[in-house]
């Protein structure tokens, strides 16, 4: 396993900072300097892009086999490609930096140690797309990123990468910094749109698909950060060679956040399918293991949306495919590892509340869903209190926002809950009262 982290690991050329392992270390060069960034091998993929239809970069990125890295994992190839077939114009490149997801914090990593590997992806799209703006909204709790991310476009235009005839080519492209308000359903690509319009940061209608009717109901192309800075890796290596360092069905690396009980909490950069879940969090120079030594108790994966695993599934290899096999799941690659003494109505409680705060509260079954679920969950929590009436109750409470919710919020939102009740269904049910009757 170390082996291959220090052989695979060099791809977003970041260092050994925060928990990130690589060949390049961020902190021996400045992040906003063009010069430096350069001297890393910087643009040297946009570069190449210029001289590249846009069809043959898309072939890149469909052979890379690169899935979204915000939490769908939707095929950024095959979203690219479905953008450049629109013919209407002006186009925007949009991205998804409104990282809400508690327990994910590696997009933060990213626009702090290598901003400008980011915005060579936006640059890329840029030219594919001759798109004549960017955009890149932020959540509104990083306001120092937002300064960051500001002097690097600053620094950008006055290298000649972006604003009027970037490299000569007579495209005309400059990116702007969008700052969210701290709500975490602007993660969702549709109601991120709407607020950047100044508009609700509600989900809209879909279809029309964004590609088609996106920013100003324009077509629009939005990717997450992390997907962003993988676009130039695939350029310099090409697509064959990323998809190799990775899985059959995923290739690359995937940034994962470790946090909770892990001795070594942080962000890590894993080779997709080159790793099981008991490597990423036992793995001496990952995780390290449980603090104080104890047993875990379960991990929740890909942030309060997620699902949650047991310690029976922690040799299910971590790649899109074998995790999903196993009723797991990416996401975002937060991994929060929870102890022996955890109790698991307890946390569940915590992450209802969550979405409790962060609907936005458009649609019944998700707005008064999740207070049903509150509801229902503290009941469990006191002996004798629920019936298994109310658990039938809250079967088909989690029916209902599962299939009925307008957006991905209201749709997840009891993902943890379900999840845990399969693998903890003794500890959820134990204060039922004896003898209830539906």
């Amino acid at each position: 396993m170390s082996k291959q982290i220090k052989l695979l690991t060099a791809y977003l050329g970041g260092g050994s900072v925060d928990g990130v392992r690589n060949s390049v270390s961020a902190d021996k060069f400045d992040s906003l300097s063009v010069k430096d960034y350069e001297k890393t091998g910087g643009f040297t993929a946009l570069k190449k892009a210029v001289f590249m239809k846009p069809a043959e970069v898309i072939a890149e990125v469909k052979k890379a086999k690169l899935l979204g890295r915000g939490g769908a994992a939707y095929p950024a190839g095959s979203k690219w490609e479905q953008l450049l077939q629109i013919p209407e114009t002006p186009k925007y490149i949009v991205c998804n930096a409104d990282e809400g997801e508690p327990g994910t914090f590696k997009d933060r990593l990213i626009m702090e140690k290598l901003p400008l590997k980011m915005l060579e992806g936006m640059i890329i799209a840029g030219f594919v797309f001759r798109a004549e703006a960017g955009y890149i909204y932020v959540r509104g709790e990083y306001r120092k990123i937002q300064k960051k991310l500001k002097t690097a476009i600053d620094n950008l235009r006055c290298a000649g990468y972006l604003g009027k005839n970037i490299l000569g080519t007579g495209l005309d492209y400059d990116i702007e910094v969008i700052s969210g308000a701290g709500a975490y359903v602007c993660g969702e690509n549709s109601a991120l749109l709407n607020s950047t319009e100044g508009r609700v940061g509600r989900p809209r209608i879909k279809p029309p698909h964004l590609a088609e009717v996106g920013l100003f109901l324009l077509p629009t192309l939005v990717n997450n950060v992390e997907s962003f800075a993988n676009i130039p890796v695939i350029l310099d290596m090409g697509g064959d060679k990323y998809l190799a360092a990775g899985h059959p069905d995923s290739g690359g690396t995937k940034l994962v956040c470790l946090s909770g009980h892990s001795k070594n909490r942080g962000v890590y950069e894993i080779p997709l399918g080159k790793a099981s879940l008991r490597d990423i969090i036992y793995d001496p120079e990952l995780g390290g293991g449980i603090n104080q030594n104890k047993k875990i108790k379960f991990f929740h994966l890909g942030g309060q949306s997620g699902p949650i695993g047991s310690a029976d599934q922690l040799d299910t290899v971590y790649s899109y495919t074998d995790l999903k096999k196993s009723g797991l799941s990416v996401g975002s690659g937060a991994i929060v590892v929870m102890d022996e003494t955890v109790s698991v109505l307890e946390y569940l409680i915590g992450v209802t509340e969550f979405f409790i705060h962060e609907s936005c509260g458009k649609c019944v079954p998700c707005r008064e869903g999740n207070r049903q679920l509150l509801h229902f969950l503290k009941k469990l929590s006191e002996p004798g209190a629920a019936t298994t009436a109310d658990l039938e109750a809250l079967r088909r409470i989690i029916r209902t926002m599962t299939d009925a919710s307008f957006c991905g919020l209201g749709q997840s939102a009891a993902t943890a809950l379900s999840s845990a009740w399969k693998l903890f269904k003794t500890e959820i049910e134990a204060n039922v009262r004896p003898g209830s009757a539906i």
